[in-house]
């Protein structure tokens, strides 16, 4: 038996959705404040990075295979200057690697690194991921009603796993069931979300996607998901383009599958 459509529709007690059976979620700005990747994760990793390596982890198989990816990007890089980045220093990866952090590159190998290195600042407590107060409680909510739960982020799915893991809120992790990164896709294209759609094996039609990012929405929303725009205090972004915007998860209520032709 095929599915109604999903419906959207914006109330004086917040936004309904209907037909909804999964919600895909971005993390920075949409569960958890900009800042702290912007102003914990990235500087954590800038100054660990060099003592990671130093510590003896380029011995481990993965570790190698990653630095490899990273050289072989850095010998093909240039800066905004158009120099090739190689030649300006050949013996400082960490520095190139300081320098990607600086730029927010979504280099795979340099998240995948990242996430080790937070890793260990986790283990050691120096690192907790906080979220937006609304969104731990949320979360459960929508898992208890049978919504199925999953995460598109630009960091690597092992450090979207540390983040949830390791949250304000404890361990997260159990409540999704599919962690995706852009090893799926470029996150403004929309063939990523179509992918993404064929994984979860359901309609597009049938996925809420959250994120602070327009460009995001509007390439998710091109794949046939419905979108909502994460507008959040501290976001670097606030336009949301003509999108729906939700500055609280609470304001979200998910109805049964419904006639839409008997919905106001």
């Amino acid at each position: 038996m095929s599915r109604k459509p999903a419906r959207l529709r914006r109330t004086e007690a917040g936004i309904e959705l209907w037909g909804i059976a999964q919600v895909l979620l971005d993390i920075e700005g949409t569960t958890c404040p900009v800042s702290f990747v912007a102003d914990t994760l990235f500087p954590y990793a800038s100054r660990a990075l060099g003592p990671f390596l130093e510590a003896g982890a380029p011995r481990r198989e993965e570790v190698r295979q990653l630095l490899a990816a990273v050289h072989d990007a850095w010998v093909r890089d240039e800066d905004p200057a158009g120099r090739r980045m190689r030649e300006q220093d050949p013996e400082d990866a960490v520095g190139y690697l300081r320098w990607l952090i600086k730029q927010d590159r979504k280099l795979p190998a340099l998240k995948e690194l990242q996430g080790l290195v937070w890793a260990e600042g986790y283990r050691s407590g120096e690192l907790v991921a906080p979220l937006f107060p609304d969104v731990a409680d949320s979360l459960r909510r929508w898992h208890a009603q049978g919504l199925g739960l999953s995460v598109y982020s630009s960091g690597s799915v092992p450090a979207q796993q540390l983040l949830y893991q390791h949250s304000s809120a404890g361990d997260l992790r159990s409540l999704f069931k599919h962690w995706f990164d852009t090893r799926t896709g470029p996150k403004q294209q929309s063939s990523s979300y179509e992918k993404i759609a064929a994984e979860l094996r359901h309609d597009p039609a049938e996925i809420l996607f959250i994120s602070d990012s327009a460009a995001e929405c509007l390439a998710a929303q091109e794949a046939r998901m419905v979108v909502l725009f994460s507008d959040r205090d501290g976001n670097p972004q606030r336009d949301p383009q003509g999108l729906t915007a939700v500055t609280d998860f609470t304001q979200l209520t998910f109805q049964p599958e419904t006639d839409v032709n008997s919905t106001p």
